[in-house]
């Protein structure tokens, strides 16, 4: 069993910043990738952005330019820093990992962090 632990949600105003950490424990052999989806309620959670272990990124096309992740996986964590915040940016913000266990590979969440940017 793996457990993802979210931390550094909050509220900000429109124009700042937030830092996001996820941290991963528990069993497994390797990380093969880690990234954040955010859902607003009455909408399907989305891709914000995703690291895989080789360090490749992707992002969706509302967070380029402004959101940036990045990983240590020696201390099996990923960050999401977000910079020029606005209101539709607020969700709730959640961690993912793809973690390659003794059962194969597998898909594990976090509990989720809320971003709130009032309009």
């Amino acid at each position: 069993q793996v457990q993802l632990v979210e931390s550094g949600g909050g509220l900000v105003q429109a124009g700042g910043s937030l830092r996001l950490s996820c941290a991963a424990s528990g069993i497994f052999f390797r990380i093969n990738d880690m990234g954040w989806y955010r859902q607003v309620p009455g909408k399907q959670r989305e891709l914000v952005a995703v690291i895989s272990n080789g360090g490749s990124t992707t992002y969706a096309d509302p967070v380029k330019g402004r959101f940036t992740i990045s990983a240590d996986y020696g201390k099996k964590t990923v960050y999401l820093q977000m910079n020029s915040l606005n209101a539709d940016d607020t969700a709730v913000y959640y961690c993912n990992g793809r973690f390659q266990t003794m059962l194969g590979s597998r898909d594990y969440w976090g509990q989720g962090t809320q971003v709130t940017v009032p309009s």
